[in-house]
């Protein structure tokens, strides 16, 4: 598992082996971060159910201004800081060892909203749709704001415009924009 693209291209990181996680292949990490590419430059991030941090790692490499990372594993949250540390990250970054919604509380009181947000939780344990419902009644996606969805066989819908869906695999992708 590495960066693909970006200041820290071909950088090693830590948590492939991450228990309870199965990080997002380079092959369809590139395809993501190709469709979103001008989403991400001077942008805030939110990479929720972080794990190892890939994603929101990979979008501060890409030129992000700052990026929250959330995981309720100490062990994802240990892996993170070794990482950040590995890469020398210099962009500002924020870790939460959080549920997904106390974290999204959190945001809402701090009045924090985001450009780009990462989901990509445990397949087995559909977040999605409650992630989505949260995101969108504390408004914390901002205008023109893009959701990625990483997920094997979930149902669920949006109030956001969908731009973009891909199958790569036994693995989607489904991208949402705030208009």
């Amino acid at each position: 598992m590495r960066i693909i693209s970006g200041k820290y291209k071909g950088q090693q990181l830590e948590g492939f082996t991450l228990n309870g996680t199965r990080p997002t292949m380079d092959r369809v990490k590139e395809s993501i971060f190709g469709m979103i590419q001008t989403n991400i430059k001077n942008s805030i991030c939110l990479d929720l159910f972080a794990g190892s941090g890939a994603l929101g790692l990979e979008a501060l490499s890409n030129g992000a201004n700052s990026c929250y990372f959330v995981d309720h594993s100490e062990q994802a949250i240990q892996t993170i800081e070794q990482n950040i540390k590995k890469l020398k990250v210099n962009e500002i970054y924020v870790i939460l060892k959080q549920e997904y919604d106390q974290a999204l509380r959190q945001f809402l009181q701090k009045n924090i909203s985001f450009d780009v947000i990462f989901l990509d939780p445990p397949y087995q344990e559909h977040f999605i749709q409650p992630c989505l419902n949260i995101i969108e009644e504390y408004h914390l996606l901002n205008k023109d704001g893009i959701i990625v969805c990483e997920f094997e066989q979930e149902k669920f819908t949006s109030g956001y415009t969908c731009v973009k869906e891909k199958k790569y695999g036994s693995k989607n992708v489904i991208i949402y924009q705030y208009k």
